[in-house]
């Protein structure tokens, strides 16, 4: 899961990218305001902020430097562009695959005890 973070005035903006099934969902103030599927390279959230403005999100991977990049508008004006390089990812799936490891490991040994 790689998840982008950015405080905008009194609110906490949030934008969750699942690696692995392609989920996206976006949070204000802890509250899922826009949630989709995203398969592709780009992404875009447009949602309503608490002072009724609008904000819109884009999630793309810049194919340059393979970061995944999340870009904050708030009335069409960049806000934040915030990046995170291919070092997430791959720390997200080796937790993944140790946890998977794990389960199928102890499951194993549940069935040869019974």
């Amino acid at each position: 899961m790689i998840t982008f973070k950015y405080d905008l005035n009194q609110d906490v903006v949030e934008l969750q990218a699942s690696n692995w099934c392609g989920l996206e969902q976006v949070y204000i103030n802890g509250k899922r305001v826009s949630r989709k599927l995203n398969f592709g390279q780009n992404s875009e959230h447009n949602v309503q902020l608490k002072d009724g403005n609008s904000c819109k999100f884009q999630l793309l991977i810049d194919p340059s430097s393979e970061l995944m990049v999340c870009r904050i508008y708030k009335k069409n004006n960049l806000i934040a562009s915030i990046k995170q390089g291919k070092e997430n990812l791959k720390q997200s799936r080796k937790a993944l695959q140790n946890w998977a490891i794990f389960f199928t490991l102890s499951s194993l040994l549940l069935l040869l005890l019974n």
